[in-house]
């Protein structure tokens, strides 16, 4: 077993400064897999660093566990701290910390509520709410574009998918920042502030459940409600694990690769002109602002059985947590990984994750992608960020809490 090199990979000081590339391509140099030693707060685990290791864990789903009863998806023990880290909530099992065949069960239900059926004319419905959120964005002008654009845009689909009031995204914003935000202080503020955000997230998915079992209708959230695993109707718990799962999947991801997308493209404006000048790239050039964005750090799994993996040995129990920003700027993988180039041909990424459990919304996630800077593209000739971006502190999403950039005409 070899020991920490470097800081702790779970500490989520490490990254509110930026993602730690040159660490990752550090450690990756001298294998792709490395144990970090445990914490005050938490067990030691397998850091997983290579592309080839993260997809090997992630079709394996047989061997590394991300169920409930096994410790779960993140790095500290689920079942121990309850989902997010928000203790015994009386919030259910989310789907993602299912293994097969439980997991594949949820899927069948969830996938139909994403298919082009299902969304049809939705491509249509984003590029008018990009539009509407553009016009009253300040052009030329220092702005927080968080809640501007990029906060309010994958909501506004996420309010649509479920079938609840546009007004309700503000609330599911709150909602979200509080369940991601274990350890940012401005958003996990006390136990108490916690509890009360809970308790307004239960009310609703009351409501929400209890409505679309007397009446379902198509949307995502009487999909879930409806949905019945091994005969048996979801339990309530389970429906709210699996929304918080809904809204952490359905725009954290979307909204913080518009973020670091837009900082790619001001670091290197040629990008930007590009796309402006071949729109049509967009397709091909969105699974790069995914690969190069990561707007996820971390998942875990747990083995459950003796077994070796980038020339380590994994014993039964252990964690082990895949790390998609570094695998995503392997230099095994993906030619000059560090650089961002919109004509990248990349055939595959894990900013979604990979195998059994890779997202459901991955194809939404990159519409919106497409529609936000295809509309972008006629309206803004340049981006400059200004200031020094305030990130979440975290070790499982790699947000800001403030970007400040002047949209240019």
């Amino acid at each position: 077993m070899t020991s920490n090199v470097g800081p702790d990979l779970g500490d989520p000081s490490l990254y509110v400064q930026g993602m730690p590339y040159d660490l990752f391509a550090e450690l990756r140099r001298m294998g792709p897999v490395h144990w970090n030693a445990p914490a005050e707060d938490r067990g030691g685990f397998w850091a997983v660093l290579g592309f080839a290791e993260i997809m090997e864990v992630s079709k394996r789903s047989n061997l590394f566990s991300s169920a409930h009863e096994n410790g779960g998806h993140r790095i500290f023990d689920e079942n121990e701290a309850g989902l997010a880290g928000s203790g015994d909530s009386g919030i259910g099992v989310p789907f993602i910390s299912r293994d097969p065949p439980i997991h594949t069960q949820y899927r069948k239900f969830v996938v139909p509520a994403l298919s082009p059926v299902r969304l049809d004319g939705i491509e249509t419905r984003i590029e008018a709410r990009v539009e509407a959120l553009l016009a009253d964005v300040p052009l030329n002008t220092a702005i927080n574009i968080l809640p501007f654009f990029t906060v309010p845009l994958p909501l506004l689909t996420l309010a649509e998918l479920l079938g609840v009031p546009t007004q309700t995204w503000r609330d599911l914003h709150r909602w979200t920042d509080a369940f991601i935000g274990e350890d940012d202080p401005d958003f996990r503020q006390s136990p108490e502030a916690m509890q009360q955000v809970v308790g307004e997230f239960f009310g609703f998915c009351q409501h929400l459940f209890e409505t679309r079992r007397a009446a379902p209708t198509a949307d995502l959230a009487s999909l879930l409600a409806n949905s019945e695993i091994g005969g048996k109707p979801v339990p309530f718990p389970d429906f709210v694990g699996n929304l918080v799962l809904a809204l952490v999947g359905g725009n954290e991801t979307t909204r913080n690769t518009l973020n670091h997308t837009m900082i790619a493209f001001a670091r290197d404006p040629q990008q930007w002109q590009i796309i402006r000048e071949n729109p049509d790239l967009l397709p091909g050039a969105v699974k790069e602002m995914a690969r190069h964005a990561s707007a996820v750090i971390h998942m875990r799994r747990t083995a459950m059985h003796d077994t070796e993996l980038g020339g380590q040995t994994i014993r039964k129990g252990e964690r082990v947590v895949m790390f998609y920003p570094a695998g995503n700027r392997d230099e095994a993988a993906f030619a000059e990984p560090d650089r961002f180039d919109v004509t990248r041909q990349v055939r595959q990424h894990v900013a979604f994750g990979a195998g059994a459990h890779v997202c459901v919304g991955s194809r939404l996630a990159e519409m919106q992608l497409r529609v936000a800077f295809r509309l972008l593209a006629r309206h803004v000739s340049a981006f400059e960020v200004v200031g020094q971006p305030q990130r979440v502190r975290s070790a499982f999403i790699n947000g800001f809490k403030r970007l400040d950039v002047r949209l240019v005409t």
